[in-house]
């Protein structure tokens, strides 16, 4: 099962692909993992990161892209996996979809966790009191909302022209928001 999850900050991807994960015996590739792996052990593609984000930028989709190559091709990865993170964006996804290509894997499902917004600032705003987190302030969280909707959401039509989109309500239990997903895929 090849899988990526979307949905905005705080729609509960990181709690569902734990899950998932389980549930299929697959691997979760989160980007800021692997890229924090990359670092950590100086490879090329990390110190090309380091460089991006110690000067307080983005890694450039080049360097994800090249990244996730190199993750995709490894040897756990045949078995299946969950992409959390990435793409977040129409040329990272464009560029993906060459990589799978190339290496003859397949996507199975995209699925989009839905959730009101409204309901998502809440929920972040809680989880930082609950926390401690600085970067959890209402005015972050909205920021963090809006790059999505600008950034990420396309995706949802992308992933949609393709007929492998699949949307799950993301508000409830998380046992119901589980069930939900593997009621699509």
């Amino acid at each position: 099962m090849k899988l990526i999850l979307l949905g905005p900050p705080g729609v509960g991807k990181g709690t569902q692909a734990a899950r998932l994960k389980k549930h299929f015996k697959i691997i979760h590739l989160s980007t800021g993992e692997i890229l924090r792996g990359e670092m950590a052990n100086s490879s090329s593609v990390g110190i090309q990161a380091r460089q991006y984000i110690d000067a307080g930028n983005l890694v450039p989709d080049e360097i994800l892209l090249k990244m996730m190559n190199n993750r995709l091709r490894e040897k756990d990865c045949a078995g299946g996996y969950i992409l959390d993170g990435f793409p977040r964006t129409i040329p990272q996804a464009e560029g993906l979809q060459i990589l799978l290509d190339e290496i003859n894997h397949e996507l199975n499902a995209v699925i989009s966790i839905t959730a009101n917004q409204d309901e998502l600032v809440r929920r972040l705003v809680l989880r930082a009191k609950d926390s401690g987190r600085s970067d959890d302030t209402e005015s972050v969280i909205q920021e963090r909302q809006r790059v999505y909707w600008d950034q990420t959401a396309p995706l949802i039509h992308f992933y949609k022209e393709k007929n492998i989109l699949k949307s799950v309500d993301g508000l409830g239990a998380i046992q119901d928001i589980t069930d939900r997903i593997l009621g699509v895929v």
